[in-house]
Order: C-alpha cells, then sequence, then structure tokens
C-alpha cells in the first residue's frame, strides 16, 4: 500500500469515527512529505458551525501546529470530494494536491453530495485548480455514509 493510499485510509477512517459519534461522516489528513502534520472532521453536528467541515479544521490545525497559513508543499487526504468552500481554503492556503475516496455521486444517495453548490455558485472543475485525484482505499460508500 502507498503511503497516499495509507493517509486516505486514515481520512476515511476518521469520517466513520466522526459518524459513529454522531457526527457527520468527514474526515481529511493533511500532511507534508508523507508526513501527518494535522486532522480534521466535520463538526457541524456538534458545533453548529457551518464551515466545520474537515478539510477546514485540518487546515486550521496544521496552520496552528506550523504557525504559519502557508500549506505549500503540503496535500490533504479527504474522505470526500472538497466542497467548494473547502477546495477555495485549500488553494489560498497553498495546498497543492487533494487526493479523496469518495466523489459527489457516491454521496448523493445519502444527500451528502456538495454538487449542487457547485452548480449554485456556477463554478466548474474543469480545469480543477489543483491536482484532485480519487483513490481506492477499499472501503465502499455505504460504509462511510451508510443509511
Amino acid at each position: 500500500m502507498s503511503n497516499h493510499e495509507s493517509l486516505l485510509r486514515e481520512a476515511v477512517h476518521l469520517a466513520q469515527a466522526n459518524r459513529a459519534r454522531g457526527g457527520r461522516p468527514f474526515g481529511a489528513v493533511l500532511a507534508r512529505e508523507g508526513q501527518l502534520i494535522a486532522t480534521g472532521v466535520n463538526g457541524i453536528v456538534h458545533s453548529h458551525d457551518p464551515t466545520s467541515h474537515a478539510e477546514m479544521e485540518a487546515i486550521r490545525a496544521a496552520s496552528r501546529r506550523l504557525q504559519s497559513p502557508d500549506l505549500r508543499g503540503c496535500a490533504v487526504y479527504a474522505s470526500g470530494h472538497p466542497c467548494p468552500m473547502c477546495l477555495a481554503a485549500l488553494v489560498i492556503s497553498g495546498v497543492q494536491e487533494v487526493y479523496y475516496a469518495f466523489d459527489n455521486n457516491d454521496a448523493a444517495p445519502y444527500g451528502l453530495s456538495s454538487e449542487a453548490t457547485y452548480q449554485a455558485l456556477r463554478l466548474t472543475l474543469d480545469p480543477p485548480p489543483l491536482p484532485l485525484i480519487r483513490l481506492d482505499v477499499g472501503v465502499t460508500a455505504d460504509a462511510v455514509y451508510g443509511r
């Protein structure tokens, strides 16, 4: 298993654990040169903060840990395809690439797709603002999003 797959599996595990605690099933890992810097989970349910997405929480934690808003050279591993807000924050912070396990089509049957937000904002991902790489981690969307 590659380091990319290992870090993405950790993001998926965080998503599953967050769902088990009553949160939304999203997790993220932020790494530099393959070394984990920070993690985040979707905190909307518990914090009542609509910006508390897993990627945003990982960015916030990494920026505090590195004492810098500059995350150039970092990669994010997200259980799901980043929403427009998260994608914008990743670009602004300098993250160089995103690996994700599940896309909006996987999330749609569970009411968790961000496709409608992309459409409402008239945003297209062609071309993407940074590399968005989907990896199979051997876990089904149902195992993470469940009913």
